[in-house]
């Protein structure tokens, strides 16, 4: 860990922010720059891949010490491209302004840079319409993403606001969810109908439940916490891990058939030595929430009472 922080001193931080037109990522860029805990002394390189209604005006640029380069395409943006600009300024810092319709995961950075911060902003009166009809374009958006802020949340009911909660955290699981409006950040629980009781003790699990179960107790690990659990899951054994850790889980597709990932749970069960990563198992474990350093958080941790071998299931888990 010591060796990567080295490294990375020794690169240029990049800080990309992405989301679709219009959706407020200049207006975002230009109150960040803005701010006294973002001034840095040496050269910023600002490079905007999408121009909308809003501008970045040569006195900002000039005062803030920052070169704007525009890209007119995807095919523009290249790793010789940005490596050529690196060696042109000699920046001390990178600001991305990504085009939301150009495929997130072709961005490749120089040797000489690392990303530093990705942020994803989104307009919520809109977000409906790109949920529905541009989830190929929101996975590798989110893959990387830390922030997602979502403005102009004004007038969007609480059940709407927590649809797009989950729908969010299942693409961009380690991301925190900002919901703005006019006036500032709206808090709130945002909690979704879930498809099984959660004031009951004990939570059974149909396949099709596993998912939303999934990505609500990694978000809200407290509300699981003393619950039991069953569901039947894949197990992955982890090289090197305490004899007694298997996880628990399924293929998940969070967003299209393209994102489909393994979303597993820790697990401590005494008999573990028993079972093989590929095993089907059906679960039945208690949940409690604890510091776990596999989440690198606080996190729902089972603690297995029986695993039973089942056959597997064929069909990915989703959210629908």
């Amino acid at each position: 860990m010591a060796e990567q922080f080295e490294r990375e001193e020794e690169k240029t931080p990049v800080f990309v922010i992405n989301g679709f037109l219009e959706a407020g990522k200049t207006q975002f860029l230009r109150f960040t720059m803005e701010q006294s805990y973002f001034q840095t002394a040496g050269k910023t390189l600002l490079l905007v891949c999408e121009e909308g209604e809003e501008e970045y005006p040569e006195a900002l640029l000039k005062k803030y010490n920052t070169a704007a380069i525009y890209f007119e395409s995807q095919e523009e943006c290249t790793k010789e491209a940005l490596r050529a600009l690196g060696e042109e300024f000699h920046p001390e810092r990178v600001l991305i302004e990504w085009n939301g319709l150009w495929r997130q995961d072709s961005l490749e950075l120089p040797d000489e840079w690392f990303l530093n911060q990705q942020i994803s902003i989104f307009d919520t009166s809109t977000l409906d319409l790109y949920l529905k009809n541009m989830r190929a374009f929101l996975g590798p958006m989110l893959n990387d993403t830390e922030l997602i802020i979502c403005n102009r949340a004004d007038d969007i009911s609480e059940e709407k606001l927590g649809n797009y909660h989950l729908s969010l955290k299942a693409m961009a699981p380690d991301a925190e969810i900002v919901f703005e409006g006019k006036d500032g950040e709206i808090r709130g629980d945002f909690s979704i109908e879930l498809p099984y009781d959660l004031k009951a003790d004990h939570l059974e699990l149909s396949p099709d439940m596993f998912a939303i179960f999934y990505v609500d107790a990694m978000d809200r690990p407290e509300k699981y916490d003393g619950k039991e659990v069953s569901f039947t899951a894949e197990l992955m054994r982890p090289k090197g891990a305490p004899a007694d850790v298997v996880i628990p889980g399924r293929r998940v597709m969070t967003c299209c058939e393209a994102d489909i990932r393994f979303c597993g749970l820790l697990c401590h069960y005494a008999g573990a030595q028993n079972f093989k990563t590929g095993d089907w198992v059906k679960v039945r474990a208690k949940i409690r929430k604890e510091n776990a350093r596999e989440y690198g958080a606080e996190g729902p941790v089972l603690y297995a009472e029986e695993l039973t071998r089942t056959g597997p299931i064929a069909e990915v888990a989703t959210f629908g």
